[in-house]
């Protein structure tokens, strides 16, 4: 087993709960927590996870001396350093949160094989068989959904009170949204794509012109100076309404500096922005953390691949803003409603079109590889099944109404 790492090397980490290791040298038997994360409480990504952390183990009975948190882990080999520190630091469980820490958890666990090793939005353990490695998501794009049907009650709102300028519409006169995405991974393209389809099914329904969206990327998950300048860039072009896959209030701040109604991520901006926010959805990872945490108290299994949804809790919205339109909460209860009883998918095929067609057939990259190769057949009855191959995101299908711009845009 790898001891202590250097303090030049734990210098570099935010480490709460050194207690921990006093009482795994004094044997008191307690589970303890181990957690990587990529940034700190700063970054709403990592908030998020950092706060359910906190409250599943508290839910459990752990004491705060038994959860040993490291923020600011890159996705490098500090990652497994990381990892491995945490080891030596007596953890029965370490989590991390980040898609790039995947391959280095699991080396570590591959070593360290007496600790289970969980880990977010990862695509191999379900085909690695690890025993003791594990992945979770939940399928936020039932979320997105929702905050999509939020935005198109917004927008419907601001159409009908004759609020919209010219340059919101497009040239076919649909309304234009904007959306701040990281990185061109089907994990923000599985978002962007449910959301705009949530906004376009209120608007189509309650007006007569749909919805258009254009989406710009950052190139970083999280970027203040690069989202405030990405959601400028799409109001300038005439976006009536911006949402993000990004974790700094960097889009959020341009809107309320704007006065541009926002669809956050994460938790809610209405402190910060009570002028423009709407709603944000998120992941609740509070149930996957306390079914972790039974799992290795009562030596049971933890699932290979684990999918959080509506009905367990794991996909949530907040309380909408003060800027969200009259009659939202009854729309969104009615629709929460057919997503969690089946009546209503949120990829249905016959509501989108790629090139001007419905698509029937789609091979998605399930059982990830180097080269990224289209493996697994993803539309069954006419529905593109998210989150039933894996529980980490593969839709990635360029649909019409929805336009990335490049950098030269």
């Amino acid at each position: 087993m790898k001891k202590l790492l250097a303090f030049g090397l734990a210098a570099t980490m935010a480490v709460a709960g050194l207690g921990a290791l006093a009482g795994c040298a004094q044997g008191d038997g307690e589970l303890t927590v181990g957690f990587i994360a990529l940034h700190d409480d700063k970054s709403t990504y990592d908030k998020n996870f950092l706060d359910a952390i906190k409250k599943a183990c508290a839910n459990k009975g752990i004491d705060e001396d038994h959860l040993i948190i490291k923020t600011g882990i890159p996705e490098t080999n500090a990652c497994y350093d990381a990892a491995a520190e945490l080891v030596d630091l007596g953890c029965d469980v370490i989590f991390a949160d980040s898609f790039g820490h995947e391959k280095f958890v699991l080396q570590a666990a591959e070593e360290f094989t007496d600790v289970q090793f969980c880990h977010a939005t990862g695509t191999l353990a379900h085909t690695e068989n690890v025993d003791n490695f594990h992945n979770a998501f939940a399928s936020i794009y039932e979320g997105r959904y929702l905050a999509g049907v939020a935005a198109g009650m917004k927008l419907v709102e601001m159409y009908e009170a004759k609020e919209l300028k010219e340059n919101n519409f497009d040239a076919e006169g649909n309304i234009k949204m904007g959306y701040v995405g990281a990185y061109p991974y089907a994990e923000v393209v599985s978002g962007y794509t449910s959301f705009f389809l949530g906004a376009q099914s209120v608007v189509k329904a309650e007006t007569d012109v749909s919805v258009s969206m254009e989406v710009t990327y950052t190139s970083s998950w999280y970027d203040e100076v690069a989202e405030r300048d990405g959601a400028n860039l799409l109001i300038s072009r005439g976006a009536a309404l911006i949402s993000q896959h990004a974790d700094s209030m960097g889009a959020p701040a341009a809107c309320e500096t704007a006065g541009v109604p926002n669809v956050s991520y994460n938790g809610s901006t209405a402190a910060q922005c009570p002028k423009t926010f709407i709603i944000s959805s998120r992941i609740n990872w509070v149930p996957y953390f306390e079914y972790m945490i039974d799992c290795v108290k009562n030596d049971e299994e933890i699932a290979k691949d684990w999918t959080g949804t509506l009905k367990n809790g794991a996909v949530a919205v907040t309380e909408l803003g003060n800027a969200a339109a009259e009659g939202t909460q009854a729309k969104l209860d009615e629709v929460k409603a057919k997503l969690e009883n089946g009546t209503l998918n949120v990829f249905d095929c016959s509501k989108f079109t790629v090139d001007g067609k419905h698509i029937t057939s789609y091979k998605a990259d399930v059982n990830t590889d180097d080269a990224f190769t289209p493996d697994t057949e993803a539309i069954e009855n006419g529905v593109f099944m998210e989150s039933k191959f894996r529980s980490a995101p593969y839709f990635d299908v360029r649909i019409d109404g929805i336009t990335e711009l490049t950098s030269a845009e």
